[in-house]
């Protein structure tokens, strides 16, 4: 029964763009700006996941120095998210995202113009620089998520965010490719000097992002509606807040093996083959384009076994391909399994995040989305220190094995608990 309905899958891709675009047809003007504030942003960030730890290298930093300050800018996040999702809940949206952008355009400018430690460690810490958020809002991704969520039709969950994120693997994708440049200028910006003008690039997109942002409508959220039973309404809450101490048990395994590898995979590329930019960057870059495809396949998935489903088994094939990355004796193997491994592991994300809003009710998405994001943004802040240190001390295959146990285990939590949902 499952094998025939996973060859209706098959057989009915082709309709998932006309799917899609139906759906995107019925979409908000707000929710249309909002994506497109998604592709904007991702170009930079595109960039900077390529060559920001290089950069930081070319300055001097070693691997466990940069885990640090990766580990910090992830701490203030994680602070930012559980506080920005429940309040944006109350106040509005808006606001979230332009004080974000505002403060893109000051951390893009002082890394431009200083190669000093202050303003690269504001940079990753404020900024976000070197991590990479697929286009979101950095810490306040879970306030664009609810916004995006706003009048949706339940129908529509999953092909919208499947779309936003192929957004926004769009634009890092190119942004990674853009990533490859800088050789291209080392003759005139010797060094270090050359990783500069990508900052230029993201502020140039967070002014673009805030021009968006002015033309969008931020409109009151409707109050919840009073519950005709208050003990079945306290019952179902309690319920929901079961669903999302769980969630968050089993996002922390995630969050710890993305923190230990996911920051240092151009540095690990460099370290394993002695490869550069040029030969790293249009390897991420097709890695995002595929994630992109793969995560208009995820909303056809999701449609026909639930968001869960989606999740479970799109994370499964990537999890093999992680698991052998590590092995692989040349840079084109290693290139293909993580570009292969990148594509399903990625494009589970907008599932994911369907999945961690589907759990409450639409009154309390801000809530849900920053209990997601947190849940994994606290080990992921731990992780960077963790795989800094082995990598530092020569250990490559040992970060991304331990980060694929506990990426199994995750798998096998997921799907126990969440299997219904969606």
């Amino acid at each position: 029964m499952a094998d025939a309905a996973r060859d209706r899958a098959a057989a009915d891709l082709p309709v998932a763009s006309l799917t899609t675009l139906a759906t995107l047809w019925r979409l908000s003007p707000t929710a249309r700006l909002l994506m497109a504030c998604r592709a904007v942003r991702s170009i930079g960030q595109g960039a900077l996941v390529v060559d920001f730890a290089l950069y930081l290298r070319a300055l001097d930093w070693n691997a466990a120095e940069m885990g640090l300050i990766y580990m910090g800018g992830l701490l203030f996040g994680a602070a930012l998210t559980a506080l920005s999702g429940p309040l944006s809940d109350r106040v509005g949206r808006k606001p979230f995202l332009l004080g974000y952008e505002i403060a893109q355009v000051i951390a893009a400018i002082a890394a431009l113009v200083s190669a000093a430690p202050a303003p690269q460690i504001a940079a990753a810490v404020i900024g976000g620089y070197g991590r990479g958020a697929n286009g979101a809002a950095g810490p306040f991704g879970p306030v664009e998520q609810a916004w995006l969520s706003s009048g949706l039709a339940d129908r529509d969950f999953g092909t919208v965010y499947s779309l936003n994120a192929a957004i926004g693997f769009g634009g890092m994708g190119v942004g990674a490719l853009i990533a490859a440049l800088p050789p291209l200028w080392q003759g005139a910006l010797p060094g270090a000097l050359a990783f500069r003008p990508l900052f230029a690039l993201v502020a140039v997109g967070s002014l673009i992002v805030l021009a968006l942002l002015a033309m969008m409508i931020d409109a009151p959220l409707a109050p919840e509606a009073a519950a005709p039973d208050p003990a079945a309404a306290a019952e179902g809450r309690r319920a929901e807040h079961g669903m999302l101490l769980r969630l968050m048990g089993i996002n922390a395994l995630n969050g710890l093996a993305i923190g230990m590898i996911g920051p240092f995979m151009a540095f690990w590329f460099h370290l394993r083959f002695g490869v550069g930019a040029e030969a790293i960057g249009p390897v991420i870059a097709l890695g995002f384009f595929l994630s992109s495809i793969s995560s208009l396949w995820a909303g056809r998935l999701t449609r026909r076994f639930g968001a869960a489903g989606a999740v479970v088994t799109m994370r499964l094939i990537a999890l093999v391909l992680f698991a052998l990355l590590p092995f692989a004796p040349t840079y084109g193997l290693a290139a293909a399994c993580y570009v292969l491994r990148g594509a399903f592991n990625r494009g589970s994300a907008g599932p994911r995040q369907v999945v961690g809003l589907k759990l409450v009710g639409p009154g309390r998405r801000g809530f849900a989305a920053s209990v997601n994001a947190v849940s994994m943004q606290i080990p992921r802040a731990l992780g960077p220190l963790i795989g800094g240190v082995l990598l530092e001390a020569e250990m490559l295959a040992l970060p991304m094995l331990i980060a694929a146990a506990l990426q199994a285990g995750y798998l096998v939590l997921y799907q126990v608990n969440f299997r219904r949902v969606g």
